[in-house]
């Protein structure tokens, strides 16, 4: 999904995320698990919210994402914030040009769920895993079978307030364990509101799955854990599932 204009209400619509669990997690994950780690790269990094966290915390951080707008809107976010940062549009399935491999690379917020086909996870697993250090982390999360199939299936979702509201209405796709999002902004400008529309398309699958995917990359499976705990493993009713790999 490329984000347009959309990109530039984004922030405002997604104010409530766990942004700081994001990157409390990822933090919590270097202590342990890589503790000299420097050299960061977020994948999907949208409007940089987890990106310019990491680096106020010192890490050195470039941004991926596939929308030009998506990236124009992190970069004034990492000057507001003074943190020096490097953000650039490509596609994660193909990481080219990078002239220092990472010490750890994240693809957070489900941004891999926007992936459609098995064969474009492990694409972005192997193009991942070129671009790491030995020993390197690979930290994502995804949405769980559960979520697709008892939170986003035939539910609607609304909000509104003086600036702007949303309704958004999610559905089963064609595709297994696939969801699309019907989305509609309505934005306030001046006396009058605009709308904007959205559909967005997402698919898991199940961590056996991604487990064998990860392997097929060559990555070791460090821990999967739920809903920003790291220390406890998924259950049948697990929202958000967390990976952490290392290049081994």
């Amino acid at each position: 999904m490329i984000y347009q204009g959309f990109a530039y209400i984004y922030d405002q619509l997604m104010k409530d995320a766990p942004y700081d669990q994001w990157a409390e997690l990822i933090l919590e994950v270097f202590s342990k698990y890589h503790p000299d780690t420097k050299n960061v790269l977020d994948i999907g990094c949208g409007t940089g919210e987890i990106a310019v966290r990491l680096a106020k915390k010192q890490f050195n951080v470039t941004g991926v994402d596939l929308s030009e707008d998506m990236l124009t809107v992190a970069q004034a976010k990492a000057e507001k914030n003074k943190v020096n940062m490097l953000f650039l549009q490509q596609d994660m399935r193909e990481l080219t040009g990078f002239i220092e491999r990472s010490d750890a690379i994240t693809i957070c917020c489900d941004s891999l769920n926007y992936l459609r086909t098995i064969s474009d996870v492990q694409s972005t697993f192997e193009a991942v895993y070129n671009q790491l250090n030995d020993n390197g982390l690979f930290i994502f999360d995804v949405h769980s079978l559960y979520k697709i199939h008892n939170v986003f299936a035939d539910a609607t979702f609304a909000d509104q307030d003086d600036d702007i509201s949303f309704i958004w209405s999610s559905y089963l796709g064609e595709e297994e364990h696939s969801i699309e999002h019907d989305l509609s902004f309505f934005v306030k400008q001046g006396e009058f509101y605009e709308r904007y529309d959205e559909l967005h398309y997402q698919r898991t699958f199940d961590i056996e799955q991604y487990k064998q995917l990860l392997q097929s990359a060559s990555f070791e499976i460090v821990k999967i854990c739920s809903d920003f705990q790291l220390h406890e493993d998924p259950t049948p009713t697990t929202e958000r599932i967390f990976f952490i790999a290392r290049k081994k």
